[in-house]
């Protein structure tokens, strides 16, 4: 399974933004982006401007690493997104919203993008009481996801069961907090979800 090897802390420097990708860590003080908000390297201070293509390119890079893409993986959901009837930009972030690795991080499973995937392609997730271990398969309204028999034994999921109280659900998706199982309630829309780049800005990127 292919995966961002590249130091998490140094993309959301990279990319000027937070995207939370290390979980519990990126809303405390020890977070680079509190501690050192300029981009990585030696002659940060002395960049240029970013012209309109250097706009597009971030926001794209943002998207990827807002949920843990690589660019063969995302540019195949643009290409589905573009399929569709309606805006590009909406269809995409919708579509990257239905994945199961981020449906198992919003209902609080894992902490970030790469821990959801890691416990999908392991086979702790069942969607439907079926093993799915595909982080891009896309659920559908009505789909319930729960834990596996077997993984309920595990450590992680007895501290899972004691942090995720904390947690909270999107609309459009619910969650049995004693059991641990999330159901989707509806697909998400564009208008709801927060997303931490501009859908615009890719649409354009791969519009050239």
């Amino acid at each position: 399974m292919a995966r961002i090897i590249s130091v998490h802390c140094r993309l959301c420097r990279r990319s000027g933004d937070k995207l939370f990708l290390k979980g519990e860590r990126c809303f405390g003080p020890k977070c680079a982006m509190e501690r050192r908000p300029k981009p990585p390297g030696p002659h940060a201070a002395q960049r240029r401007r970013l012209s309109d293509r250097g706009v597009q390119l971030r926001e794209k890079q943002k998207a990827k690493y807002s949920y843990g893409l690589l660019e063969r993986q995302f540019k195949r959901m643009f290409s589905l997104a573009g399929k569709q009837p309606g805006v590009t930009g909406d269809n995409l972030v919708v579509l990257l919203e239905r994945r199961l690795d981020n449906v198992v991080y919003k209902l609080g499973f894992a902490d970030n993008h790469a821990q959801a995937r890691q416990l999908v392609s392991h086979g702790h997730i069942l969607v439907n009481d079926h093993k799915v271990n595909i982080s891009s398969y896309l659920v559908n309204k009505g789909d319930v996801i729960k834990w596996r028999e077997g993984s309920k034994k595990t450590e992680y999921y007895k501290t899972i069961v004691e942090t995720i109280k904390s947690k909270t659900v999107p609309a459009w998706l619910s969650l049995d907090r004693e059991n641990l199982v999330g159901q989707v309630l509806a697909l998400p829309s564009s208008d709801v979800i927060e997303t931490r780049f501009e859908p615009t800005s890719v649409v354009e990127w791969y519009s050239r």
